[in-house]
């Protein structure tokens, strides 16, 4: 770390302080403001936490500029050419690849935690039938530490490794169970022969009347966006797992919280919002009046799908994620053509316009994901359940790099106070 440090004088009564600048191994260096208050009275302001980084990790870094994002100093294209998701998982818990035996006792660990209890597994029944698949998972998700109180002492490294298993094996599972309760069909159980994309595809889609023949063209394109999706540094739903999990709360009413924080439609939601884009539009013909009127700042109308709060180049992701939403397409678009080719046309003419060009608005990982679930005939309500079960490995990988922190704290940020100042209380026969 370095020790350069510069003054900070406050200009109300002349107070000087050191602020130390501290520099990681890549990205911009911060300044350790920890001791400002005290020494001058003042906090810093930063709506948002845009500028501000809330906690020192060494799990993932992105450069928006250049478009770049790595796991563990891994670039995210290597991973998603060469790696699985289960390896990727590995590698985000423990911070190295794993070696082959390393790997195989892993993916058996996870094999062997991925049933759910039957009274877990009933508790579904006491949701409404349309209830949002989201609602299912978050509360499902937060019932876990009743079953498995036994094994949540979040300082025993043994019980954070019996948890990391058990979440990112069980949340597939828990997933499915909630889709099948929204179309009122039979629970399919999980099977310990299929690898994690596989396993997933067969709880969504197997009934009992007949045999389901999984594609691997399906799968693969499963296992790449789960790699994409499995972390993204301080982001809105990782920090709230943070800052609920620095109390020192169970570690699944934590992951719940980053559930129902992923919710939101400017955050996991964002690939759902595509899809709903997508049939407004509605037809090829329609797209320039509707790409006439992004363009125009007086229309509320957005293109989703399109730029990034981060990438202010191209999101890295979705480099990666086109040639798979393109080969899905061409595998198993057929079953909703106009749509599919009304989002190949919206992504051409954004590639090629000047004005997205300019404003460096491309297709983000959003974009691509929203249409590989359709394609794979999941519906819009399931897309963000499918982030989260993904994001589950990075929430995990967070928390526990928290939790082993020795200097961490709980979580407390301040504000800038723009209420009354202090006043009297007035009788009500008074007022």
């Amino acid at each position: 770390m370095s020790q350069d440090s510069f003054s900070l004088k406050n200009p109300n009564n002349g107070e000087t302080t050191d602020l130390q600048v501290r520099s990681g191994t890549v990205g911009p260096d911060v300044v350790d403001i920890r001791k400002l208050y005290a020494s001058q009275g003042v906090f810093t302001f930063d709506p948002g936490f845009a500028a501000t980084a809330s906690c020192e990790s060494k799990i993932t870094y992105i450069d928006g500029a250049q478009g770049v994002l790595m796991y563990r100093g891994y670039p995210i294209e290597q991973l998603a050419k060469q790696s699985s998701f289960v390896e990727v998982a590995y590698l985000l818990l423990y911070g190295e690849l794993p070696d082959g035996e390393q790997l195989a006792a892993f993916e058996q660990s996870i094999r062997l935690h991925t049933m759910i209890n039957e009274t877990m597994l009933r508790l579904f029944n006491g949701f409404h039938y349309d209830a949002h698949p989201m609602a299912m998972v978050a509360g499902v998700v937060g019932s876990m530490s009743a079953f498995y109180h036994d094994t949540t002492d979040i300082y025993d490294q043994r019980h954070r490794d019996i948890f990391a298993h058990r979440i990112i094996a069980k949340i597939p599972t828990i997933a499915a169970a909630a889709y099948k309760h929204t179309l009122g069909q039979p629970f399919s159980y999980p099977r310990n022969d299929l690898d994690y994309a596989s396993n997933l595809l067969h709880m969504f889609f197997a009934v009992p009347a007949e045999t389901y023949e999984i594609d691997p063209v399906a799968a693969e394109a499963l296992d790449l966006l789960f790699i994409l999706h499995a972390d993204h540094e301080q982001n809105c739903s990782t920090s709230t797992v943070r800052l609920a999990g620095s109390s020192g709360a169970n570690p699944y009413s934590a992951i719940a919280a980053g559930i129902a924080a992923l919710w939101g439609p400017a955050h996991g939601g964002a690939n759902e919002a595509v899809l709903t884009m997508l049939q407004e539009i509605g037809s090829v013909d329609r797209i320039e009046t509707y790409v006439a009127k992004a363009k125009d700042k007086d229309d509320p109308f957005r293109l989703m799908g399109f730029g990034h709060r981060v990438y202010k180049n191209f999101d890295p992701r979705a480099t990666l994620i086109r040639e798979a939403c393109h080969k899905v397409l061409a595998r198993l678009g057929r079953v909703d053509t106009p749509l599919f080719d009304l989002a190949l046309r919206l992504e051409e003419i954004a590639l090629q316009d000047e004005y997205f060009i300019e404003k460096k608005l491309y297709p983000n990982v959003d974009f691509y994901s929203g249409i590989i679930y359709r394609a794979l005939g999941l519906p819009t309500s399931m897309f963000t359940v499918m982030f989260a079960i993904a994001r589950t490995v990075g929430w995990v990988s967070q928390w526990r790099e928290m939790i082993a922190d020795p200097d961490g704290r709980i979580g407390r940020p301040r504000q800038l106070y723009t209420g009354p100042p202090k006043r009297d209380y007035v009788p009500i026969t008074e007022r």
